[in-house]
């Protein structure tokens, strides 16, 4: 029960490790606010959390500034405080074509979501948790933000960016004991890699899935989470400023074709 009497948003709580997520810190005592695009999804995730959890959920878009700062406030009313932020919410833009190659809108659009979406929810967050002395954010990069080869090129910048942020709001809130980290999930089976399960599914591929990471397999959202609450609970207390890979060993070698039997 690390997070009993505590706060908790997670955003693109609707599926994946945003689920996985909400339904962890429920579990371990979190009253949580749920955030997603998707508001029927986010009603029957709320309705099969434990009921002490008291969750509640809104819809919106994370890149409208606007809805966010209404969305903070709106929890705290609630809720009477908030000591996690998970900034979540992500998409791909499943676009992999070249720098060349790559529209305007699809950078706009990815990162408006990506890492405008994470500005905006840590800083009216941050503001709550700076007055309360005390908090802790998680942001979810990926390893596509930290080598080459796990995302398109707007996708992997946008995952770096969050990366850097999650530093330098570290350095900005460390003297209010506000605490910011991030998790960098490898192959992890969710509803923005499905288009990828499905393919190597149809091609009977399956089995190569994850097969490049050092423990030969893909990873499970719940996986992520559990790595999600530590970072977000009491037992991270001396962590801050860390980007932590949850890949399976995926960024500790150069992982390059042919190099593993």
């Amino acid at each position: 029960m690390r997070f009993e009497n505590k706060v908790a948003i997670v955003t693109g709580a609707a599926s994946g490790i945003g689920r996985a997520t909400a339904e962890r810190l429920a579990a371990e005592g979190a009253r949580v606010a749920l955030v997603d695009r998707n508001e029927a999804a986010l009603a029957e995730v709320a309705a099969s959390l434990p009921a002490q959890s008291g969750a509640w959920f809104r819809a919106l878009d994370i890149a409208n500034e606007a809805a966010v700062e209404k969305c903070v406030d709106d929890v705290v009313a609630h809720f009477g405080r908030l000591d996690v932020l998970c900034n979540n919410a992500g998409i791909s833009g499943g676009d992999y074509s070249p720098i060349t190659d790559t529209r305007t809108e699809v950078w706009q659009q990815i990162l408006s979501v990506n890492i405008m979406g994470a500005v905006h929810f840590t800083k009216y967050a941050a503001r709550v948790m700076r007055d309360q002395r005390g908090g802790a954010i998680v942001n979810t990069a990926s390893v596509a933000g930290v080598r080459s080869g796990a995302g398109g090129n707007a996708y992997s910048a946008s995952k770096a960016a969050v990366i850097n942020l999650t530093q330098t709001c570290a350095c900005d809130l460390g003297e209010w004991n506000v605490r910011v980290n991030a998790v960098c999930p490898g192959l992890i089976e969710t509803g923005m890699t499905a288009p990828v399960f499905e393919r190597a599914r149809a091609a009977g591929k399956e089995d190569k899935l994850g097969s490049r990471c050092e423990l030969r397999r893909y990873g499970r959202p719940q996986e992520v989470a559990a790595v999600i609450a530590f970072l977000a609970s009491d037992d991270a207390s001396y962590v801050t400023g860390q980007a932590l890979p949850v890949d399976g060993g995926n960024t500790a070698s150069l992982n390059l074709p042919g190099m593993k039997v």
